[in-house]
């Protein structure tokens, strides 16, 4: 089970040094990747220009660019919701960006009333990703959002 407070905790007193939104995103892809176990990629796609551009991450290398609507993440822009997907390669329209991926959580990231983002992590293990991890990552979203409206 992740510690979804703990890791709030820790994105949130590393906000304190820098509030600035690349540096607070950048750690808590590398909290997530060094904390949750059996994921193989977390990270960030910023809205940009009509699409959703690659931000910070750990992982494999990645997508840079998804279009709105595409993909569990451009999905999950398009209808500003999260997407729990147990099986990737029965979601219609998904990117392989690396072929181990069997599960993915994307949870939109907002600014000013409008999607800023999304937070997206993957896992090589088809259904790794619970109600227990949305709401957690909900949660830290959330606190991210705070900061980010600072």
């Amino acid at each position: 089970m992740t510690d979804y407070k703990m890791i709030i905790k820790q994105m949130e007193s590393l906000a304190e040094i820098s509030a600035d939104d690349i540096s607070v995103m950048a750690n808590v892809s590398s909290i997530l990747f060094h904390t949750m176990k059996d994921i193989n990629w977390s990270g960030f796609y910023l809205v940009k220009d009509e699409a959703l551009l690659l931000g910070p991450f750990q992982g494999k290398v990645a997508c840079v660019k998804i279009a709105k609507g595409k993909g569990v993440c451009g999905t999950a822009w398009a209808e500003d919701k999260v997407q729990l997907v147990p099986d990737v390669h029965k979601f219609p329209g998904h990117i392989a960006c690396d072929s181990e991926s069997r599960s993915e959580i994307v949870v939109p990231i907002h600014r000013n009333g409008e999607v800023y983002g999304v937070l997206d992590i993957d896992s090589p293990i088809a259904s790794r990703f619970c109600a227990e991890d949305k709401e957690g990552l909900e949660e830290l979203v959330g606190a991210m959002e705070r900061i980010f409206h600072k």
